[in-house]
């Protein structure tokens, strides 16, 4: 076995752009090895990636293909041969398998006699694949952007290919990518190493050297050595802290491969700023971290991740570079928060018309009378529950949601949107209520991200969101494929999280309906049945995507969950909870074989045109009298325990049915020839299964 290297060399690659890309390389390298079983087993495969290279290391990498055989399959006997003699027909297959007239062989299979060919194929050098299939793999790679670099040529990459390396053990794998020649030299720190070859021995000594080359392509690495520097960095402010950042931990870690860390400072005069101002500056436009007390509250200090190590004097020019164009970033977001206050909120109402959403959308002044309509409607379901909110406040917050966006300061730093109209909101005395809703509007944003704290600001929230949806879907703009370019995947999930995790009492039903757009029970304005609206199931499939990636219930579990309606989000990850306890018994388990069986002879029995009719209708088989009086005394109970949610207790009821179940399948012909008897069997199992599976499909639980 050997060891295997590839190392792709280029310009400074954007930093959101290096993870997925490094990973995408390492899965490619890994399904090619393995689809040319030239991958041993128990082989390794590690990934790297700095801002100018992507490398897959292997270990345990086949030197050939082992030999193989295959048999296959031409043309039928009587056509290969007449009267014992080969024809042109056998004569073409053998040459194309490649083997003499004499060596084919007769092949008997349920279609009939075959002529068949035994072909034994050598298997093909490490290095020869690897030179022919890599530089497709390496091309392939999917980038958000891509550019051209060579002219006349057709490569298009996300920066210039600058050196390939690619070793199989000491020896130099013949390949080209882009024009490039693969080689064993590869090149370290743009500065601190210079031009300077850094030859690669074999691919063991990969890491160190370009260890020596101050160059460290371990990520991990890197993320360690950064939050270490952060830390000592830190500890010279007494009792300081740097403030936990772990988006801008993995921007660093994508920008710097020899990082270093210093230690900044700015006038304290600037913390009057509002945080959220402050921590955006240092964040998003100059990637530093901001430095915090015991208290929590912002210091005046910040930390910088370099990509270069100094001397002392060095470190201090960087440090006063650093704080001087940060101090101009203050100044100039203290002089927007300024001249923003001379206006209010309120009369920036207006300003909203010549702000435009989406061309085909009309202006931000068009979306917030959208969605003042549909907050008024999730309002009064949420008041016809009883539950206690301020609805003047909500409709006053809806209304100045997006008035931040006439703003200097968000003009100048977009990520404050929401936050900055909260902001104002509290700084113009519009009350505690107001400035949270517009200043939580946009939570959640990812996955882990918490709702807004209020019910006003998670109904902001709600409105908001579906209003974007049903509107762009409207218009033809919903997502396809892998593009979302107006993220409404997000908004979607969103509108599931929020629901999962307030206490609204509120269903997707309900959301999809406030927009005045959601056909009532499938039925469309021509009043004739309609599926799925488009909006509907994409909410669905986000929910799906919630209960499986997100709460991690198996596919089969939500499967039945979503098979028996889903629109109260809390209501289907409990009853998928219970789900996933109840399985691991084995008389559910048997119960959910019977459900599927039942499933199964009623969908054969409706091809066939079988009528169902009433198990009252005909003196039954003793096994089927009792699953019928069985099922009649659990149903009111399990109804009850289905009422209250108590999903566990339910699913525990219904399991008591197996006896009962496999007696009747043993001993009872539920196809019965006499149509009254079918029917009537017919008539019960569909009773069993239609009262049994209010909580999930049963039928759906993949059993062993």
């Amino acid at each position: 076995m050997t060891d295997f290297l590839l190392e792709i060399g280029l310009d400074e690659i954007p930093a959101r752009m290096i993870a997925g890309a490094e990973a995408e390389l390492g899965r490619r390298v890994n399904d090619l090895l393995t689809r040319e079983r030239l991958l041993a087993a128990g082989a390794k495969v590690t990934t790297y990636s700095t801002p100018r290279r992507l490398a897959v290391l292997v270990e345990g990498v086949l030197a050939s293909q082992a030999d193989s055989q295959e048999q296959l399959t031409g043309p039928s006997w009587k056509v290969a041969f007449k009267d014992g003699s080969p024809t042109k027909a056998a004569e073409a297959f053998a040459t194309k398998a490649g083997v003499p007239v004499a060596s084919l062989e007769k092949i008997t299979n349920a279609k009939g006699e075959y002529v068949g060919a035994t072909v034994k194929r050598h298997g093909r050098e490490a290095s020869e694949l690897l030179a022919a299939e890599l530089p497709k793999e390496v091309l392939g790679l999917y980038w958000a952007k891509n550019m051209y670099w060579r002219a006349g040529k057709p490569e298009r990459y996300v920066r210039p290919i600058r050196w390939v390396v690619a070793l199989l053990d000491s020896s130099i794998v013949p390949l080209e990518i882009a024009g490039i020649k693969a080689s064993n030299v590869s090149r370290g720190h743009r500065i601190l190493h210079g031009t300077t070859p850094v030859v690669i021995d074999q691919p063991s000594s990969y890491a160190e050297a370009l260890r020596k080359a101050y160059v460290v392509v371990d990520i991990a690495e890197r993320r360690q050595s950064i939050r270490k520097a952060l830390d000592a960095a830190t500890r010279t402010v007494p009792g300081a802290r740097w403030r936990e950042d772990e988006p801008l931990i993995e921007t660093v870690v994508h920008l710097t491969e020899w990082p270093t860390v210093v230690l900044g400072d700015f006038e304290s005069e600037y913390l009057a700023l509002p945080e959220e101002v402050l921590v955006t500056v240092m964040r998003d436009h100059q990637k530093y971290f901001a430095v915090e007390g015991s208290d929590g509250k912002l210091t005046p200090h910040f930390l910088a991740v370099l990509n270069i190590q100094v001397d002392a004097e060095g470190e201090a020019i960087i440090r006063h570079g650093n704080a001087r164009v940060l101090r101009a970033r203050f100044k100039d977001a203290r002089f927007f928060w300024e001249v923003d206050q001379k206006i209010t909120l309120a009369d920036r109402v207006e300003s909203l018309k010549h702000v435009t959403f989406k061309k085909e959308l009309g202006s931000y002044h068009d979306k917030t009378v959208a969605n003042l309509a549909v907050v008024k409607e999730l309002a009064l379901s949420v008041k016809t529950a009883g539950i206690q909110f301020d609805e003047v406040a909500l409709y006053k917050a809806v209304w100045l949601a997006k008035t931040d966006l006439t703003t200097e300061l968000v003009k100048e730093f977009t990520e404050l949107q929401g936050k900055i109209g909260g902001l104002y909101a509290k700084a113009q005395g519009l009350g505690k209520t107001v400035s949270e809703a517009i200043y939580y509007q946009f939570r959640p944003s990812y996955a882990t991200d918490t709702i807004p704290p209020t019910i006003e600001g998670q109904l902001l929230g709600l409105a908001d969101r579906i209003q974007t949806i049903t509107a762009m879907f409207d218009k033809g703009f919903e997502p396809t494929g892998s593009k979302d370019p107006f993220a409404l995947r997000r908004a979607a999930s969103a509108i599931v999280k929020i629901l999962d995790e307030s206490d609204l009492p509120l269903t997707l039903r309900d959301v999809l309906h406030a927009p005045g757009t959601e056909p009532e029970q499938g039925i469309g304005p021509d009043g004739k049945f309609q599926p799925d609206s488009p909006v509907r199931a994409f909410l669905k499939e986000r929910q799906r995507f919630d209960l499986q990636e997100v709460h991690g219930f198996s596919y089969d579990v939500v499967n039945a969950v979503m098979a028996t309606g889903a629109d109260d989000v809390r209501d289907a990850i409990a009853r998928a909870e219970a789900l996933t306890a109840a399985r691991e018994s084995a008389d559910f388990a048997a119960i959910s074989a019977a459900f599927k069986r039942i499933k199964n002879i009623l969908r054969q029995a409706e091809e066939k045109g079988f009528t169902l009719g009433s198990p009252k209708d005909v003196t039954l088989a003793p096994e089927a009298q009792q699953l019928a009086d069985a099922a009649a005394l659990l149903a009111p109970e399990v109804a009850a325990l289905r009422k209250l949610r108590f999903y566990g207790q339910a699913l525990e009821a219904i399991a008591t049915l197996r006896p009962v179940v496999d007696a009747f399948f043993d001993k009872v012909m539920v196809l019965d020839p006499d149509p009254a008897i079918r029917g009537a069997h017919l008539g019960l199992i569909d009773e069993v299964l239609s009262g049994f599976s209010g909580i999930a499909d049963f039928s759906e639980i993949v059993t062993a």
